[in-house]
């Protein structure tokens, strides 16, 4: 009997024990399911209504902070700015910001400049930041990259400034050169002179309104409205045509090559400007008794064939910080020379416009002291060229190599070598001897 006791006794106890471990458990698992968790402090449901959808749409980078400055969302454009890293703002002037508002409720605005991410170079982005409240605990930061617009805004000062300064520069060499004749009223030489000199500055002045007045028109134009066939001869012969006097003066030699059948879709008169502006440009920067040549090929393309048009001198070139702002109005690498030469800055801007509004585009290879080559590549008048030249098979081509013989590779052209000459498979517009430079 006391065994039995004892044994019931003790089965007594261990359900005790039992039901008291159970009551605990279920209590600790009730208290854990009601304790909020890391993930829904910051999960969307914290946003008051409709305003996830709102930050989806805005073309501002978006982030929402809570009271512990973590980050509840952030748009994609967000990450993309740097703003957000480890699910912190890591931009500090944002945060202080964002604190000040969460303290006071006032709404503030800065302007900042921010380094920019994955480049060497210090570039920074221009932001313009906006902080409010949103709802009791949370904070709304917006931010806008400004960089695009404040550098077409300097562009415009630039263009406004420059603008002045050209016209400024003839109509007062004018007024002198007019008080000269006036003063030298009685002496014939002295008034030829100055009335030559009159001249060369009205010249100057009259191609600088030209070239403004033309940059306006293909900037605002639609060239596709007054669209033909043109072909590539008749631009290339026009442009040699230009530049023969002053190529004539220096003694330079221009030389000209490529097959007779391409075509292209455009404008005519632009297209003639553009070219003649690239054809210019060798010849006043090329040394005297050296080459410009000009070739062009047609070359395959995922979208159609395109027709590449490569200038090629052999003149002081162009450095790599140059090259990326040639084609800016009014900017000009050597701006003595120009002067001197009589350039105004913006043919390149009309060539670059005149390329893009064709569908095409224009690109510049240059080394120092070893010359420069500028390639036009425009969509061919494919239509037109499939009627009048049936396109043979591939198959059937006995020298794929003719092609590359029109004109140098723009990817990788030479460094000293201006365009080759036209295969003699192919018709050519004049036949070209060896690169040379003349003694």
């Amino acid at each position: 009997m006391d065994v039995n006791a004892a044994v019931a006794a003790a089965a007594a106890i261990a359900g005790v024990l039992t039901g008291v471990i159970a009551m605990l458990a279920f209590r600790w698992s009730e208290r854990e399911q009601k304790r909020p968790t890391r993930t829904s402090l910051h999960t969307d449901p914290v946003l008051p209504p409709g305003v996830d959808t709102v930050l989806s749409v805005l073309r501002s980078s978006a982030v929402v902070l809570d009271e512990a400055d973590a980050v509840v969302k952030a748009s994609s454009a967000a990450y993309a700015l740097g703003l957000v890293r480890g699910g912190k703002l890591s931009v500090e002037p944002m945060l202080k910001m964002a604190r000040d508002t969460r303290r006071d409720g006032e709404i503030r605005q800065v302007e900042l400049d921010l380094p920019r991410r994955g480049t060497g170079r210090g570039e920074a982005l221009a932001v313009s930041a906006r902080v409010a409240p949103l709802g009791s605990r949370l904070v709304l930061l917006l931010v806008e990259d400004l960089t695009e617009a404040r550098r077409i805004e300097a562009v415009r000062r630039d263009f406004v400034a420059n603008v002045s300064h050209e016209l400024k520069t003839p109509v007062g060499a004018l007024s002198l050169l007019s008080e000269a004749v006036m003063d030298a009223s009685d002496d014939p030489e002295a008034v030829e002179r100055f009335a030559g000199r009159m001249q060369i500055e009205a010249t100057r002045l009259t191609s600088l309104v030209q070239e403004l007045i033309d940059l306006s028109r293909v900037q605002n134009d639609d060239p596709l409205e007054d669209a033909e066939p043109v072909g590539i001869d008749e631009l290339v012969a026009e442009a040699v045509d230009r530049c023969r006097h002053q190529a004539g003066a220096k003694q330079i030699t221009m030389a000209a090559g490529g097959p007779a059948d391409l075509r292209v879709w455009g404008n005519r008169g632009q297209l003639a400007a553009a070219l003649g502006n690239l054809v210019e440009n060798a010849v006043n920067y090329s040394p005297a008794r050296t080459r410009v040549g000009i070739a062009a090929r047609r070359v395959t393309a995922p979208g159609g064939d395109l027709i590449e048009i490569a200038v090629t001198d052999q003149g002081i070139g162009i450095s790599d910080k140059d090259k990326e702002r040639i084609f800016e109005r009014f900017y000009r690498v050597d701006p003595a020379r120009s002067r001197a030469t009589g350039g105004t800055g913006l043919g390149l801007a009309i060539v670059k416009h005149v390329a893009a509004s064709h569908g095409g585009e224009v690109t510049v290879w240059s080394a120092e002291n070893q010359g420069s080559t500028f390639t036009l590549r425009l969509p061919e008048a494919g239509a037109t060229r499939d009627r009048a030249h049936p396109r043979p098979d591939p198959d059937e081509v006995d020298d794929v190599d003719d092609l590359d013989e029109v004109a140098p590779s723009s990817s990788h052209p030479s460094p000293s070598a201006p365009p080759r000459a036209a295969s003699p498979n192919s018709t050519a517009y004049q036949t070209l001897s060896a690169p040379e430079v003349h003694p």
